[in-house]
């Protein structure tokens, strides 16, 4: 029997092993797309308890407490901060097979020096030594960013943004990490949500452009492009429900545009119209910008109306959407690779049945560098679990180039989410490890297999989104 993840967790076996610690341990981490906030990183925030940390916006650890049917106070609601704690170590001491279990304990012994195991019995003692590291100096944002080993990270940002943060973290030369925005133009592409023309005054009004148009729109969005461009942004998310290709002329997305604005219902396939002129529009800029598209799908977002009256998005409401047309995907792609306009481009789908999918389509498109142009994304949201992590690494070694893939990222609201880097790369090695093992590739050939380790913990992303960092 393994003692409880040991130095050696996740590796099955001497390859594995060798890998890990020979390659991946200490490789820096960048993280390409998260949803820390910018402020408390320019402001250096400190946090006064480890509930704070923890359980402060992390919508994965209030499903985990929902299922075990505690009272809402206790993730969103009132409940004194220690409270909070001890209720999630006694839904987490129970939470066998459940990512969260490791990291947790992850992020307990990287950040706060605990070994032992974080349940009911212990979570009086955790939470106090916890709160005792948070008010040490280096266990500020920054510190806990540091520790972590991160060069860079690229938040999520509206294009009405200020980035007023971004400029001060840039402009405070005692902090190494670059902090970057991300373009995240949501809520200009929802044409059908809720608030949608009180959002299109709002960027009337960032941009200097007179918005009355779907012209008019791209011209404010360009604009705000080259804000954000100023600001060192490269990288672009697309949230959506799935890739659609429903195209348009000019003349009928002019008519859904000015449907919206006037506050009339747009409907259903109107909707579908309008999105997929947008998305061509955001792709075709992107590429003219040399930046990095990502299209996040397969998510059905808010589904409990109630609850999302009270608490509003991202809180744990969303679930993985496992009906649409992927041939859409296909056809979208295509569209802009037709006219020299389809950027490098990360796709990730909450639904794993898509892995085999996207890396069919994928593949139709992947021309020019070693580190391909078209890449599927690092197992997403419900599945940067230990299977789903597997499941994707394999379907991209099956069908594609898994030595060019970019590999890990947060995807988080927590600062000691960092420790999810380590979980991927050992399972990584464990993937790679067990290949040899199995006589599946030479064990002869073990400084190929670290090279791969070393850049996909790391150097392909550098490569892949070209910023200015060193590769190791």
């Amino acid at each position: 029997m393994k003692p409880f993840m040991d130095k050696d967790f996740l590796l099955t076996n001497d390859t594995a092993v060798r890998l890990y610690h020979d390659y991946a341990e200490t490789m820096p981490i960048l993280d390409y797309h998260c949803h820390i906030s910018p402020q408390e990183i320019a402001e250096d925030r400190h946090f006064e308890t480890i509930t704070q940390v923890w359980l402060g916006g992390d919508h994965y650890k209030w499903r985990l407490m929902r299922a075990f049917g505690l009272d809402e106070k206790y993730m969103t609601g009132d409940a004194p901060d220690r409270e909070k704690f001890l209720a999630f170590a006694k839904c987490l001491g129970k939470a066998v097979g459940n990512p969260l279990y490791h990291w947790a304990h992850l992020e307990l012994r990287k950040y706060f020096g605990y070994d032992g195991v974080l349940n009911e019995k212990t979570a009086g003692e955790v939470y106090d030594l916890c709160n005792r590291v948070l008010a040490q100096p280096d266990s500020s944002v920054r510190g806990l960013i540091e520790k972590s080993g991160v060069t860079l990270i690229c938040t999520t940002d509206d294009p009405v943004d200020t980035l007023e943060w971004h400029e001060k973290i840039a402009a405070d030369k005692s902090f190494t990490t670059k902090v970057v925005p991300a373009w995240r133009p949501d809520k200009a592409k929802n044409i059908a949500a809720p608030g949608f023309k009180e959002y299109i005054a709002k960027l009337s009004e960032v941009s200097g452009i007179s918005i009355a148009t779907f012209a008019d729109l791209k011209q404010a969005l360009v604009n705000r492009l080259d804000y954000f461009a100023a600001r060192g942004c490269s990288v672009t998310d697309h949230a959506l429900e799935y890739v659609m290709y429903r195209p348009a002329d000019d003349n009928e997305i002019e008519r859904i545009f000015k449907k919206a604005m006037a506050g009339d219902t747009v409907s259903h396939d109107e909707d579908l119209a309008y999105q997929t002129a947008f998305m061509l529009f955001e792709g075709a800029e992107i590429s003219r910008r040399g930046w990095v598209m990502q299209l996040h799908f397969g998510c059905k977002r808010n589904n409990n109306t109630p609850m999302y009256d009270r608490l509003g998005p991202d809180t744990g409401y969303d679930s993985i959407d496992a009906y649409y047309p992927m041939g859409e995907l296909a056809d979208f792609l295509n569209a802009l690779h037709s006219r020299g306009q389809l950027p490098r481009t990360i796709l990730y789908s909450l639904n794993p049945n898509d892995l085999a999918i996207i890396n069919t389509i994928l593949n139709c498109f992947n021309e020019g560098p070693a580190v391909a142009k078209l890449q599927q994304g690092s197992a997403w949201w419900f599945n940067d679990t230990k299977c789903g992590m597997e499941d994707q690494l394999s379907a991209v070694a099956e069908s594609g180039n898994l030595s060019g893939f970019v590999g890990m990222l947060t995807d988080s609201r927590s600062f000691t989410s960092y420790t999810r880097h380590e979980y991927f790369r050992r399972i990584l090695c464990n993937f790679l490890g067990t290949l040899v093992e199995n006589g599946e590739f030479p064990a002869s050939d073990l400084e190929t297999l670290g090279e791969i380790v070393k850049d996909i913990s790391y150097n392909n992303a550098v490569r892949y989104f070209n910023f200015p960092l060193e590769t190791h």
